[in-house]
């Protein structure tokens, strides 16, 4: 068996099988074994009745008191037992499980495995694990993986999928050289592959971890390193001077820009003016003001006579964009008509576009990636603007570059990466960091609660909607998955349905929904049709809501801080008082600390590297934390140490072997091309 069978050739998948597989993206051997499990089930040593807290899985060793009681209410068979220790009691609850009153027995010890909940004051666990405890002994410690799941399609199942495709020894064959692997302790990757699904301990789950993320790091700088002409020395062909509409639209703008706004702006007119090409990347805060300085930019190019591009990854945000840019340049009486491209213009309006672009009557472009499609052709492009770069193939900003002559470029994010790490994943572009807020901006009221707060929060929530405001809520997973206590947004919209009045409109958002359905239901959130938005993290590149003011994040600790932070950045941004609610699954003291940091701090960067800091070196799983760069695994504050030794390889590899021609690197060079096409969607390099 190799990576590039299809899932059908491993033993028990059929058709139907293979479509489920089909909707979580995997389709060949080798996406099965990319899919990493997302948690792990500990086996950890039993504790006894009075340490056990509510909201937490655990398992708890004790001798039956009383009898097992069995009842019977219609079709419904209920087993229950009771464990008492130190004046403490712990209420056991099985539905339609009548045999366990043959296996369990009063006066008998056994370890009880499950969820601990809190119901009238007293402590219960219902379904526990029932194990002897001589079978517990043999479990202990182990990790036993939890998989994403899809409707119809079981943990069970994907398990043991996973481990047939294993059972083929040496999938794939080892691709760094023995003796660079040594340098830097890493384990050979199908060792790394089982580890990582099926872990005999957590040291070795750590090992086989950092091998995979050590891989996904050294792919992309390889890719981005091997893809892209530096461009610092390269010259540019478009002469372009200071002109005096940027100060005219700075001076008439309703507010003032900050410090930070204005340094950036002083370094992109340097950079554009001057005789060598601009490539730099923007960080700035959500909510910064990066917006304007990349119209100033648009402006600055559209003055000098040429043409300039912004691409966004949702045609939503496109569409934003489009109309904010249009109404700056009406109000600061600028005579250019900015055109917007996107997948659902019409074949007519897109005849009409391309038309205004390829004479150069469209001086400024705002779309998606419909812009880089071939049909498109610029008569100057001198700018490029992207927004939220790593939503993009690395390649699509060369793609825009490929329309004429090498245009300055421009990447804007709100990713708060130290600058340390975004040197290195960034390490064709200079950086500019707008660190300021607008003082306009009335800060976000914030706090962390846990699921008793929900009725209050439900209550909070009305009386924002009726108030004539609008709700996000945010959700870790899209549906219902077995293992995984976490709310979910399709179970979770159909509770607020049900809860909330009947012309309070809840609406579904999930990154399995159509590109189109997506697009719907944001458009119709940001026009109000919608009160209530369920989502998961798809909304961080989400659309300017000015009207809403409530951000309520179920399962709160599942999330990095610095992703937390991106998400709360959706509300805030309009005249209304904007609240975030940071609902807590688990009651663990450590999680109330961690996340009490963005109660205290609205700064980005410093939220991130707090982030960092706190969270240890088994803290790995759970939601993926960043989401940058697309990573399996990687996660660019967790492995900041990983990352910056991945970055020192790929160096010395490229140093010693420019296009990885040598014999030692010739399944390296097959692993990255692979790598390029799947991740980057690039054809080659």
């Amino acid at each position: 068996m190799r990576e590039a069978d299809a899932i059908r050739s491993i033993k028990g998948i059929g058709e139907k099988t293979e479509k489920l597989f089909a909707k979580l993206g995997i389709r060949s051997v080798g996406d099965l074994l990319r899919y990493y499990p997302r948690d792990y089930e500990e086996y950890a040593q039993p504790e006894s009745i009075p340490m056990l807290r509510p909201g937490k899985k655990a398992a708890v060793a004790g001798r039956i008191a009383g009898k097992v009681g069995v009842r019977s209410t219609g079709r419904l068979t209920v087993v229950t037992a009771v464990l008492k220790e130190e004046g403490k009691s712990l209420s056991l609850t099985w539905y339609n499980m009548p045999f366990l009153r043959n296996t369990i027995s009063s006066g008998s010890c056994y370890i009880f495995r499950g969820m601990v909940t809190e119901k009238k004051g007293r402590l219960t666990m219902e379904h526990p694990e029932v194990f002897t405890p001589e079978k517990y002994g043999e479990m202990l410690h182990t990790l036993h993986p939890v998989y994403g799941l899809t409707k119809g399609l079981t943990n069970k199942l994907v398990v043991k999928t996973v481990q047939q495709a294993l059972d083929e020894k040496e999938i794939v064959q080892e691709y760094l050289p023995e003796d660079f692997r040594s340098h830097y302790h890493l384990a050979e990757y199908n060792f790394a592959v089982s580890e990582i699904h099926f872990p005999r301990d957590k040291k070795n789950m750590l090992l086989g971890r950092r091998r995979l993320v050590f891989d996904e790091f050294l792919f992309f700088i390889l890719a981005v390193r091997m893809m892209k002409e530096k461009t610092q020395d390269a010259a540019s062909h478009f002469t372009m001077k200071p002109v005096w509409e940027t100060e005219n639209v700075i001076e008439n703008l309703p507010y003032p820009l900050t410090n930070a706004q204005r340094r950036v702006w002083g370094e992109i007119e340097r950079d554009m003016t001057g005789h060598t090409l601009m490539s730099r990347l923007v960080q700035g805060d959500v909510g910064s003001g990066k917006t304007i300085i990349a119209f100033l930019s648009m402006i600055l190019a559209a003055v000098n006579g040429y043409q300039s591009a912004l691409m966004v990854p949702t045609e939503v945000l496109a569409a934003q964009h489009f109309e904010a840019l249009k109404k700056l340049l009406k109000e600061q009486g600028l005579a250019f008509e900015p055109v917007l491209l996107t997948g659902s213009c019409t074949a007519k309006e897109k005849r009409m576009i391309y038309e205004q672009i390829s004479c150069g009557q469209a001086k400024m472009v705002v779309g998606t990636h419909a812009l880089i499609q071939e049909k498109v052709q610029y008569e100057n492009l001198a700018l490029v603007v992207t927004d939220e770069q790593h939503r993009f193939g690395v390649n699509q900003r060369d793609d825009l570059s490929k329309k004429g002559e090498k245009p300055h470029v421009l990447v804007m994010s709100a990713t708060p990466i130290p600058r340390t790490l975004a040197i290195i994943l960034y390490g064709d572009l200079d950086i500019s960091v707008i660190d300021e807020l607008p003082a306009r901006r009335l800060p976000i009221k914030n706090c962390v609660v846990d699921i008793s707060y929900r009725p209050k929060a439900y209550a909070f929530m009305e009386r924002e909607i009726q108030a004539g405001r609008q709700v996000y809520v945010i959700c870790p997973m899209v549906e219902e998955s077995e293992g995984l206590e976490a709310e979910n947004v399709l179970d979770y919209t159909e509770r607020l349905r049900n809860i909330m009045p009947p012309d309070i409109k809840t609406e579904p958002l999930h990154g399995r929904m159509k590109p189109a359905d997506k697009n719907k239901i944001m458009s119709a959130f940001a026009s109000g049709e919608i009160q209530i938005l369920v989502s998961t993290t798809v909304v961080e590149v989400g659309v300017n809501v000015p009207n809403a003011t409530v951000m309520m994040v179920e399962n709160a600790e599942r999330f990095g801080l610095a992703q937390l932070h991106q998400l709360r950045g959706r509300v805030g941004r309009g005249e209304h008082q904007s609240y975030c609610i940071f609902m807590q699954g688990q009651d663990a003291q450590e999680t109330k600390e961690r996340l009490e940091i963005l109660v205290k701090s609205n700064d980005g960067f410093e939220i991130a590297g707090e982030d960092l800091r706190l969270r240890g070196p088994g803290d790995l799983f759970g939601i993926r934390q960043s989401g940058d760069m697309e990573f399996a695994l990687a996660d660019i504050y967790q492995d900041a140490q990983v990352l910056k030794e991945a970055s020192e390889a790929g160096g010395a590899i490229l140093k010693l072997d420019p296009d990885l021609s040598l014999e030692q690197h010739r399944r390296l060079k097959a692993r990255l091309l692979d790598y390029a096409k799947e991740r980057l969607e690039l054809p080659g390099l």
